[in-house]
């Protein structure tokens, strides 16, 4: 697998959160082509993968102001990679500063954590205008139950963008049905804050890792905790992502600091036994991702650096030391699992290519050669008199 380095952007505010944008389902489709003016230009070029970054400097007055931002990936040689300094969008959000974010999957809007409460910003555009005409608003109706609820630390819709997470500093982890908000799933633990929560492809599953103690799993079909994953002696648990592999079955990381090493754990999530763990880095582990499809682990450090790893064995691919000069905020692969961003408080955001990373499944290869040897060994019994006649005697 060919991964090359990319180019990082400042945007002169620290970043805090960013994700990649579902562009096909917030821009408008083109009509048919049945339905199209034959006199018509030819349509418009797709534009290119576009991320959102969110942050600032807080409530203070120090000039920086507190931000989302909408930038594109640069046109260019795929070999360095790098966001347009150009934005394309630019929200101000006043005194109050994005933490965390949540972009639904199926274009609904982008979920903002904030100091105080949380909000929702919807895509709104004219029809038939395309992105040049397209803005972010606040939706000032939805989440009014969750706009002075406190810093929430950890959100995320499931992949389909029916299921809802939301994990706060009080304790207080939270599910819902999206959009109705109907509640799924309530649990309240005052004396630890959430650090980080996944939820499986399938919506059966979520695990939530806190401050302190075991990662818990529930079943959110019966809203039971499953699973109580104990840590290691030294282990101190962080960030957690379920994983898919070819057969629909899921693996989840989870990472972890021990001593000075930071590791990444694997779990089945049958039996719910550990099967793995690799120490990856001897910094502090600040963020982490797993690719869409399932083939790479992405891990980022508060010293600045990144660590792609493949998931089957932990092997580390590439490491980009000092890729930031201040600690990685937030990583996050493209929806093709080619590209990975990753941004700072050093006001960066870095793309790195990582080509065309093989799915988690089984290679081709292995099974080629287990054809080509059943040919050769069935010739070789065909014409095995020949061959013996043909040898030295």
């Amino acid at each position: 697998m060919a991964i090359r380095r990319g180019g990082s952007q400042s945007y002169g505010f620290p970043i805090y959160c960013a994700a990649w944008l579902p562009l096909a389902h917030i821009l408008k489709p083109d009509r048919p082509a049945a339905e199209a003016d034959a006199d018509a230009p030819s349509p418009s070029p797709p534009p290119p993968p576009m991320v959102l970054l969110g942050g600032g400097g807080g409530k203070g007055r120090n000039g920086v102001p507190n931000k989302l931002v909408m930038a594109a990936l640069a046109a260019g040689e795929e070999a360095a990679p790098a966001l347009s300094p150009d934005t394309v969008i630019e929200v101000r959000t006043q005194e109050e500063v994005p933490y965390k974010m949540a972009v639904h999957p199926r274009g609904d809007g982008v979920f903002c954590a904030f100091p105080n409460g949380c909000k929702l910003y919807r895509w709104e555009s004219q029809e038939g205008e395309g992105l040049q005409n397209l803005s972010l608003e606040p939706d000032q109706e939805a989440l009014a139950e969750l706009k002075e609820d406190g810093l929430q630390l950890a959100i995320s819709f499931s992949q389909e963008g029916s299921i809802l997470a939301i994990g706060g500093e009080d304790g207080h982890l939270r599910v819902f049905k999206w959009p109705a908000m109907a509640p799924v799933l309530t649990e309240t633990d005052t004396k630890t804050s959430i650090k980080d929560l996944t939820i499986s492809s399938d919506e059966r599953f979520i695990a939530v890792n806190r401050s302190s103690g075991p990662c818990r799993v529930w079943d959110l079909h019966s809203s039971e905790v499953v699973a109580s994953l104990p840590r290691e002696a030294g282990e101190m648990f962080g960030f957690c992502r379920f994983c898919n592999k070819a057969d629909n079955s899921h693996v989840l990381f989870i990472t972890a600091m021990e001593g000075d090493y930071g590791k990444i754990v694997s779990w089945n999530t049958t039996s719910w036994t550990r099967t793995g763990s690799k120490k990856i880095t001897r910094e502090a582990i600040s963020a982490f991702a797993v690719s869409p499809n399932g083939a790479l682990l992405a891990i980022g450090t508060i010293e600045g650096s990144v660590v792609i790893v493949d998931s089957k064995d932990m092997r580390t691919l590439v490491t980009v030391k000092k890729a930031h000069l201040g600690v990685v905020t937030t990583l996050s692969f493209s929806q093709d699992s080619r590209t990975l961003l990753s941004t700072s408080f050093d006001s960066t955001a870095r793309v790195t290519y990582v080509g065309s990373p093989k799915s988690n499944g089984t290679s081709i290869w292995p099974i080629l050669l287990a054809i080509i040897l059943a040919v050769l060994v069935y010739y070789c019994m065909q014409h095995k008199e020949d061959i013996l006649a043909m040898l030295p005697r």
